[in-house]
């Protein structure tokens, strides 16, 4: 078994942070988990506060901390537009500070540290499927600009680190990914059209539904996010992780609708501002790099995410 680390997981109590935190205690680590509760829950982490490996520290990463770790996960950020946009100066600061805060801590412990990026440092792409190498279609001055800038940002800032003080930085950018754990009014499209469904209400298409996402099980992700923190020291990234099977927004409703059973019709709303029309990844680099690529399928992880949902929402 490998030796036991001292693991700090920023975002610690989100969705996609939580998950990471039950594997990394589960393969004999010890975790601190940090997060503010702005987006995310007590609950996600509730079946590690009796865990003699586990700590939580609710703190804010706009502020320096002082701890000792052997590696950092910086996953903290609101990821949703309708949380990311409820207050955007706040979620530029989480990226940017954060981010600063977090590598000048890493910088101290000569500690590891991964950056959760996203595929939105994309853009609105105009290269199909995107590798590592687009640098991106986006409006720095649009309602999404607080998010997708601010990651821009802070991937600025890990390789400044990486080539000013040598720090061993991880980059991964991570495109759409769903699972158990999601909020129920995060206003991503899975957790949408899952609630919408099992409520029996009219699911919300926004344009015509044509635009494209892929869609990557959160097991499949934090298997992806370990393998690159586990990778040799030349392998920075940035890195995509993310499901290559590429679906329309349509064609994933439907496949709610089936699987749910719900009596949903179909309602078209105008696009929003900025949203991307294509979104998926071409993870040849994470293939070649950590021998990564998702194993769930987009009907099993649904299955596994609608059967979730079913636990937290009243008919």
């Amino acid at each position: 078994m490998a030796a036991t680390k001292r693991i700090m997981v920023t975002g610690g109590a989100g969705f996609l942070g939580s998950h990471l935190c039950h594997r990394l205690i589960a393969d004999g680590h010890d975790v601190l988990c940090v997060d503010n509760f702005y987006t995310g829950t007590r609950e996600n982490i509730l079946g590690l506060y009796d865990n003699p490996r586990f700590e939580f520290l609710r703190h804010d990463v706009t502020f320096p901390l002082y701890v000792e770790v052997d590696e950092i996960y910086n996953l903290a950020c609101p990821a949703s537009p309708v949380h990311y946009q409820h207050d955007p100066v706040q979620t530029t600061k989480t990226s940017v500070h954060g981010a600063i805060n977090m590598l000048g801590l890493a910088k101290r412990l000569n500690a590891k540290i991964l950056q959760a990026s996203t595929s939105e440092v994309y853009g609105d792409p105009s290269v199909h499927p995107q590798t590592e190498a687009y640098t991106g279609n986006v409006n720095p001055i649009g309602p999404r600009g607080c998010y997708d800038e601010g990651k821009r940002c802070a991937e600025t800032l890990f390789f400044d680190y990486y080539r000013q003080h040598q720090l061993n930085i991880r980059v991964a950018r991570i495109f759409n990914t769903y699972g158990p754990r999601m909020l129920p009014d995060d206003g991503r499209v899975v957790s949408n059209f899952i609630v919408q469904a099992l409520k029996g209400e009219p699911i919300t298409l926004y344009g015509d539904g044509s635009q494209t996402r892929s869609f990557c099980y959160v097991d499949d992700l934090i298997d992806g996010l370990i393998g690159l923190m586990g990778a040799s020291d030349d392998v920075t990234g940035p890195m995509n992780l993310g499901n290559p099977g590429e679906f329309t927004i349509r064609a994933l409703a439907e496949k709610v609708i089936t699987l749910t059973g719900a009596k949903s019709t179909l309602v078209e709303q105008p696009l929003p501002a900025d949203d991307p029309l294509q979104r998926c990844p071409d993870i040849s680099f994470a293939q070649e790099a950590i021998n990564w690529q998702p194993g769930i399928t987009l009907d099993q992880g649904l299955e596994k995410t609608i059967d979730y949902f079913r636990g937290v929402v009243d008919g």
